[in-house]
């Protein structure tokens, strides 16, 4: 071994016609080589830094989400699909329901993976609500029997309601937590969409040979049910918002209100007093 002096510590390496010496210089020049030049700056200099990772594996399912909601008014609506044997609707149904499920995914995965990102928070609710609206504006042409018009004015507008209370209790540092009512709401409206959807080709469908299996009944009842439960949820969260958060923000106000009445008024200037008391003598 060989000893040599650099900046007074002291190195120590291999004789250099030692076999580990070159074996250890051929793997270094091999790895250079394998390398770009762009990338060997990187690793000497240490820059740029690396950006953090925002599509992650939650993101991305958010995301597949949201390239379904085209997806699903495709199918629903384009004369692509036939609805002789129903295709179009077991189609359109599988892909709502995976849509719909991957909403409890990506929560559940963000949260056991620790990857909680801004973009997701952002994207989430927006996903919800995109395909929600996508499904019904959908389902007003598709079945306007079981589904008009109005129906889906009621659903998109408790949508933007709860969103509105959530942004202006958010600006105010409130959290408005989803309720069971909100949680039972989503159920039902899954359940109703696909309902509507079968409703389309099937009425009902005959099981084992004897048992009725009534697809326009229970898609009735799932619309009619899913709307009661939509108004109930949207007057819940504005009694929240109303009794947690709006008393809070009139009791800042008006205190800032009367702390402003309290300020005591501008003392004259010098000079100014001067020459009042100079007019008065």
């Amino acid at each position: 071994m060989l000893t040599s002096r650099v900046g007074g510590t002291s190195l120590c390496r291999p004789p250099a016609n030692s076999s580990y010496s070159q074996e250890s210089s051929v793997r270094a020049y091999h790895a250079l080589r394998s390398l770009s030049t762009w990338r060997i700056i990187r690793l000497v200099s240490g820059w740029p830094p690396e950006s953090p990772v925002v599509v992650n594996l939650p993101n991305s399912i958010t995301l597949i989400r949201i390239f379904s909601i085209p997806l699903l008014m495709w199918i629903l609506l384009s004369a692509h699909f036939s609805s002789v044997h129903g295709e179009k609707e077991l189609l359109a149904s599988a892909v709502f329901i995976i849509a719909a499920m991957t909403d409890g995914i990506d929560g559940y995965l963000a949260r056991r993976r620790e990857q909680i990102t801004t973009i997701g928070i952002l994207l989430d609710p927006i996903a919800d609500k995109l395909l929600i609206a996508a499904a019904f504006v959908s389902l007003v042409q598709l079945n306007p029997s079981l589904v008009p018009a109005w129906i889906a004015v009621v659903v998109i507008g408790r949508e933007f309601l709860v969103s509105g209370l959530r942004s202006i209790a958010a600006s105010e540092g409130f959290t408005i937590e989803a309720s069971q009512l909100g949680k039972l709401k989503m159920v039902v409206q899954i359940v109703s969409v696909v309902a509507v959807i079968l409703d389309y080709r099937w009425k009902e469908w005959l099981l084992f040979g004897h048992f009725v299996f009534p697809i326009h009944l229970i898609a009735y009842i799932a619309i009619w049910f899913m709307v009661f439960v939509s108004l109930v949820s949207a007057i819940d969260y504005f009694v929240a918002f109303w009794s947690k958060i709006d008393r809070r923000v009139v009791k800042r106000r008006r205190r800032a209100f009367i702390l402003s009445r309290r300020r005591k008024p501008a003392p004259v200037p010098p000079r100014q007093a001067d020459g009042d008391v100079a007019a008065s003598t």
